[in-house]
């Protein structure tokens, strides 16, 4: 009995420490976060890897995750968090204070570092969820102060950064993990492939469907502008100019735009839908610097086309297929002139497209016998338009 005081003592402390979780996630979620520093944003971090390492320390001991559970249950109204809480309290604090736009602009930034590297982690570490974490939150945060420019745009420009930071890491790890192997084959090649994609589609599926095609686009987009422009504006280059530096990234970069695109051409409802959803100056602006996405881009167009017919009533054409038909006339033909007003190359495969599309309904040359002869009418009426007015 005597050596009880001496033993309980410690785990009282603890105990007592755990039940300050809840008060440390409702200040986090509150304003009073507004008055944080720097040093105030690391002390609140380092009791979250407190309380990480205690749920490491104690999880395979059942009965003191029991007594741990227990306290940490009796300090809330509602026992809403209970010893797994623990586990996960990096990524609870770091969620709360992402949401709450009371953080200061300089305790905001020393958390986006510190989510993206975390303190500690090594090779072998997996710190995949903490940068999940920060990937779908951060530019969220960043941008809700005040915006150069109105609109979605930088925010989508910023999680597009994000996205392909991400990338670029799996490609350098999967890299790095076939040097060692001697003599990879193609086979694990493609497996590194396969895996890069799975993680894709895990960080893409869950987010709604318009966000990740702008995601998706924004970050392709950004592929084009040059290496290193997906990091632009983060403030840390990796001080790689020399030519080798440039090729590697030439050739990390066309490896990521293989990654979207499969993702993005892989289904079929997929590619329908984003080509619906992303603005048609946009798709042609793409269209114009990824062959396979342009002509994927362009069957689509063409099968949509199909679906129309012309009415002689009512001097037009109408979808012939309510549930089929995705595009209206006008429609179907400003995308056809966006791909037209785009580089000479790709004006020339559309409107050669368009030709032999016509060849192959009949060859007519009058109106409202075949939609590819009016579209080649149109375009052809606005690329002179277009060269009249000088843009």
């Amino acid at each position: 009995r005597s050596h009880r005081p001496r033993q309980a003592g410690p785990m009282e402390a603890v105990l007592g420490q755990v039940e300050q979780l809840p008060a440390l996630l409702a200040v986090s979620r509150s304003a009073l976060v507004r008055d944080w520093d720097s040093l105030t944003l690391d002390r609140a971090l380092e009791w979250a890897r407190y309380f990480q390492h205690l749920y490491d320390r104690f999880r395979a001991r059942p009965q003191l995750r029991e007594a741990l559970g227990r306290r940490l249950r009796r300090s809330q109204p509602c026992p809403l968090l209970g010893f797994p809480a623990l586990g996960r309290c990096p990524q609870l604090l770091g969620l709360a204070l992402l949401e709450n736009r009371a953080l200061p602009p300089a305790a905001c930034r020393r958390l986006l570092r510190s989510l993206l590297q975390p303190p500690g982690a090594g090779p072998g570490s997996d710190p995949r969820g903490l940068e999940l974490l920060a990937r779908r939150k951060a530019a969220a945060r960043l941008l809700a102060l005040p915006r150069r420019a109105p609109g979605p745009e930088p925010q989508l420009q910023a999680e597009a950064r994000l996205l392909l930071s991400r990338l670029r890491q799996e490609e350098q790890e999967a890299a790095g993990q076939l040097r060692w192997l001697c003599g990879a084959q193609e086979g694990q090649r493609a497996g590194e492939a396969a895996g890069q994609l799975r993680w894709l589609c895990g960080a893409l599926e869950p987010l709604p469907q318009p966000r990740a095609f702008g995601v998706v686009a924004a970050a392709l987009a950004l592929l084009k502008q040059g290496p290193g422009a997906e990091q632009a504006g983060d403030g840390d280059g990796d001080g790689s100019s020399s030519p080798g530096g440039y090729e590697e990234s030439a050739e990390g970069d066309e490896c990521t735009a293989g990654l979207l695109l499969s993702w993005l051409l892989g289904n079929q409802e997929r590619f329908s839908a984003f080509c619906l959803c992303i603005p048609c100056s946009y798709l042609a602006f793409l269209a114009g610097h990824y062959s396979q996405l342009y002509r994927s881009y362009l069957d689509l167009l063409t099968g949509w086309g199909r679906y129309l017919h012309y009415d002689p009533l009512q001097g037009q054409w109408v979808k012939s297929c309510l549930d089929k038909a995705e595009l209206s006339w006008e429609e179907l033909r400003e995308r056809f002139i966006c791909l037209c007003q785009g580089s000479t190359l790709l004006k020339g495969q559309t409107q050669a497209a368009l030709e032999l599309l016509r060849t192959q309904d009949g060859d007519f040359r009058v109106p409202g016998l075949s939609v590819w002869t009016d579209l080649l009418m149109e375009v052809g009426c606005s690329c002179m338009d277009t060269k009249a007015t000088g843009k």
